[in-house]
């Protein structure tokens, strides 16, 4: 009896709406991301504290958010959630660049923008993970995750890089304008999707409350989504620690131009890109659960160099890079096991509560990097960043998922 092999994700035409829509707003996003701080630090000449609390305010709001948006995610269909908050994006980031021009930018707006963008992204991305599973089937989700991620981690490269560049010859407005029209571009290409989404499972009477507790329950109930979850939430604690701070060191204090932070930080996507691309091969080899643990355990001294950024920028970047690569081989193998193991039903809620515990650990991350920028300088965040990233493998290492393969 022969087999007929599947044909190519990117041969699948909702599919690949999909990933067109995520390649390019995640370029945008990269971009954005490195701009804004630039902006708050040149325009409006923002010190530790404020591009902290910038940055911070960006993912905070998950904190409390996160947990009704993915209630409110599965009691309905996600592809026009996406739309909309695509839009509403596009928005807000333009409105920065208008009050630029017209010369009434203040940090309050940035603030604001900071926010309202930040509960864009969440719901966003709430549907999103939660929409692949129904694009294309649970026995295809590694491969597909590998291949999100790893363009992801491309776009990173190219929107960071490109952002110092673009600062640097036509300002950071106008690097937030493109950023506003990636998001315009995604949510195109999001409404040329063509597969038909089944309405989600009717829930009369039933109370978002009592969802929102569902859903907390089932992740806390289940020992490697625990271990997943913590081992995430030391990541995203550790990685703004370390990052938050850059454009105030290298720009400000050590005088390098805007575009060696562009090439520092996509020399980190580099690394995910790497990571991203090989995933399916490392968890071949060893497994999916060992592997995350032990490239967890044999990248975790680099994470030791990283705050060596004013002696080296390079060799810290390049430590930056091999922890990258870590980030990129979790995002394939623990996104793609939290998938397969939730039942549709509990995909949003699933989402949306480790979202709380990710992304809050990157806000928290921010504020932290920001009072410790301010009290004790800008090399005690990174090394408390570097510290908790060198052990962030051991909630692995101490679950089930060691064994798993």
């Amino acid at each position: 009896m022969t087999t007929t092999a599947e044909p190519p994700l990117l041969h699948d035409p909702s599919f690949r709406n999909l990933y067109l829509a995520s390649a390019v707003s995640q370029f945008g996003t990269q971009v954005g991301y490195v701009a804004m701080p630039l902006l708050a630090v040149i325009a409006l000449d923002a010190g530790p504290g404020e591009v902290g609390l910038l940055s911070a305010l960006t993912t905070i709001t998950v904190l409390v958010l996160g947990l009704p948006a993915g209630a409110w995610v599965d009691r309905v269909r996600r592809r026009p959630v996406m739309i909309a908050t695509d839009l509403v994006r596009a928005a807000l980031l333009l409105s920065v660049t208008v009050t630029w021009w017209l010369d009434a930018l203040t940090m309050t707006q940035l603030y604001g923008v900071a926010v309202a963008t930040g509960v864009g992204t969440l719901f966003f991305d709430v549907a999103s993970q939660s929409t692949v599973p129904h694009l294309v089937g649970r026995d295809r989700l590694t491969a597909a995750n590998s291949v999100l991620v790893g363009t992801n981690a491309a776009m990173d490269v190219g929107g960071r890089s490109s952002a110092g560049v673009l600062v640097a010859l036509a300002g950071a407005p106008v690097a937030i304008l493109l950023d506003a029209l990636t998001y315009l571009w995604s949510a195109v290409w999001l409404y040329r999707i063509s597969k038909p989404e089944p309405a989600p499972a009717p829930v009369p009477g039933e109370r978002l409350g009592r969802q929102i507790r569902e859903g907390v329950r089932f992740l806390f109930g289940h020992r490697v989504l625990t271990a997943i979850a913590v081992q995430g939430g030391m990541t995203n604690l550790a990685f703004p620690l370390c990052s938050t701070l850059l454009p105030v060191l290298l720009v400000d204090e050590l005088g390098h131009p805007a575009w060696v932070l562009g090439a520092y930080l996509a020399v980190g996507g580099l690394g995910v890109l790497a990571g991203s691309s090989t995933a399916h091969l490392i968890g071949r080899r060893f497994g999916h659960g060992r592997a995350v643990w032990i490239v967890g355990l044999t990248t975790a001294p680099f994470a030791l160099l990283v705050p060596f950024v004013g002696w080296s920028v390079w060799i810290s970047a390049a430590a930056w890079s091999i922890l990258s690569f870590r980030t990129g081989v979790n995002n394939v193998l623990l996104v793609s096991f939290r998938q397969k193991v939730t039942p549709d039903p509990m995909l949003g809620r699933m989402n949306a509560t480790m979202r709380l515990i990710l992304m809050g650990a990157v806000g928290v991350g921010g504020l932290l990097a920001g009072l410790l920028g301010e009290v004790w300088g800008i090399g005690t965040a990174m090394w408390a960043g570097a510290a908790l990233m060198s052990l962030s493998w051991i909630p692995i290492w101490l679950s089930p998922l060691r064994h798993e393969v």
